[in-house]
């Protein structure tokens, strides 16, 4: 909240929203829409706006869901691997939430997993298989 509000701050000095976000280091686009925010609604507005965005799209019996899904799918038999588009797309088609790509890193994060997995099994891996594969090693 402190860097919503010293930008607003740093623009009604200034005036040059580009100048702002340089000297504060924050992008472009974050510094306008705090500005629009501040001039169409005021400082309350600002605060209303940063607890909506915060706040998380998927609810906790979803979160538990998502959890469930990925941990099913990477212990799959039928192989493959789970991308952050493959979650995107499953939470928009199961719960019709629509995340950012860089949000699904942190939800992923917020619910005890990592995008950095193990590899699934393949298709075609057996067990028996690998019982050779051991015989055969020096």
């Amino acid at each position: 909240m402190r860097v919503r509000l010293l930008a607003v701050a740093r623009f009604l000095e200034t005036h040059n929203r580009a100048l702002v976000a340089r000297q504060l280091k924050l992008s472009r686009t974050s510094v306008n829409a705090w500005v629009r925010i501040y001039l169409l609604e005021g400082v309350e507005a600002l605060r209303n706006n940063m607890s909506k965005q915060n706040a998380s799209k998927i609810s906790s019996t979803q979160k538990q869901r998502l959890y469930e899904y990925i941990e099913t799918q990477s212990r799959s038999e039928l192989g493959g691997r789970l991308t952050g588009k493959d979650i995107q797309a499953y939470i928009l088609l199961e719960f019709g939430i629509e995340y950012h790509l860089d949000h699904i890193y942190r939800l992923l994060k917020s619910i005890g997993l990592s995008w950095i997995t193990s590899c699934s099994r393949h298709p075609k891996q057996s067990v028996e298989a690998q019982e050779e594969f051991k015989k055969n090693i020096i």
